[in-house]
């Protein structure tokens, strides 16, 4: 059985940075490594390797998932990072938190479309009783949906950045978004 309360409380524990990545990718300047470094990187990491026998062995434990793809994250193997995040939506397809993970990762493979998407996902996903601890978050993924659909969808980008800051009202990025699209 997929413990959910358990998936949430590895989120919190080991993967918190996770959901302010995306916030800090507009404003990053790393390269992205190649898929061999990236291999290398995490086959020579032992934490990895020891999550990937724990999940081996369980397959559904969304603990080990989560701590797995936060590893990847962390080495920036965007790749398995990836694959590992879509293993957890797989098997807790209504966690909000593996789709917002699933953008930043987007994001850093320079994505967007994907990365446009998967907030999408995000923002359906996030439960009312989930909104408060999730502003920030939504802030940001409601900003990127916004600022993505500004050249296509006007009107949907304008509904998008007054969410954006309603969750966030200091953002001065999505500040000027909204003086841009309400011109």
């Amino acid at each position: 059985m997929i413990n959910t309360q358990k998936a949430v409380i590895a989120a919190l524990f080991f993967g918190a940075t996770t959901f302010g990545y995306a916030q800090e990718t507009a404003q990053a300047t790393d390269t992205v490594a190649t898929p061999t470094e990236q291999a290398q990187t995490t086959r020579q990491n032992p934490a990895v390797e020891a999550l990937k026998k724990q999940i081996e062995a369980n397959p559904n434990d969304t603990e080990a998932i989560v701590k797995l793809a936060t590893a990847y994250q962390d080495a920036k193997d965007w790749t398995n990072a990836l694959a590992t995040w879509n293993k957890m939506s797989a098997l807790l397809p209504d966690w909000a938190a593996s789709y917002y993970s699933q953008a930043y990762v987007f994001q850093n493979m320079k994505d967007e479309d994907n990365a446009k998407m998967s907030y999408e996902k995000y923002i359906a996903a996030v439960k009312p009783e989930e909104v408060e601890a999730n502003k920030q978050n939504l802030a940001y993924a409601h900003f990127f949906v916004a600022y993505k659909l500004q050249e296509t969808d006007k009107e949907q980008a304008k509904q998008h950045i007054a969410k954006s800051l309603q969750y966030d009202a200091t953002n001065e990025e999505a500040k000027k978004l909204n003086t841009f699209l309400n011109q």
